[in-house]
């Protein structure tokens, strides 16, 4: 495993990279890392928090910094991807606080060579499972290659 600053991995730019960090990641799964601060995007002042749902995009993130980190370990290079959609999206909580360590993890559970993946997503604070779902994604570049 490289160890890749976030803004390698994601075919994004600031001030649209939400998460902080990709902590580790192999060819099946990752876990990236995000703190909840006044300055993140969706930050509600009169809430003191981001809503919940942003965490859909929060483990999108993840999956394309796994995707990206996976792609850059081949040779190959950061390739966007579309967000299709969640399947029983779980949320235990409403907002995501100001000031907690977030932690997402994305583990890959099928993969078309069309480039439709599914993953296995679910966002902890420390033991609390704050989040659960499944999010399916579409990597047109990657389809036919079998890359993550």
């Amino acid at each position: 495993m490289n160890k890749y600053p976030i803004e390698q991995v994601l075919p994004h730019d600031h001030p649209m990279i939400l998460i902080d960090a990709l902590l580790s990641y192999e060819q099946q799964k990752g876990v990236c890392e995000v703190t909840i601060k006044p300055t993140s995007a969706f930050y509600d002042d009169a809430r003191q928090g981001v809503p919940s749902y942003i965490g859909v995009e929060y483990m999108a993130q993840a999956i394309a910094a796994f995707a990206g980190a996976n792609a850059l370990d081949e040779g190959g290079s950061v390739e966007i991807g579309y967000l299709l959609g969640s399947r029983k999206y779980q949320p235990n909580t409403a907002w995501f606080e100001r000031g907690a360590r977030l932690e997402i993890s994305v583990e890959r559970l099928y993969e078309e060579a069309s480039g439709l993946r599914v993953f296995q997503c679910q966002i902890h604070q420390q033991d609390s499972l704050l989040v659960d779902a499944k999010i399916n994604v579409f990597l047109p570049n990657q389809a036919n290659q079998g890359n993550p």
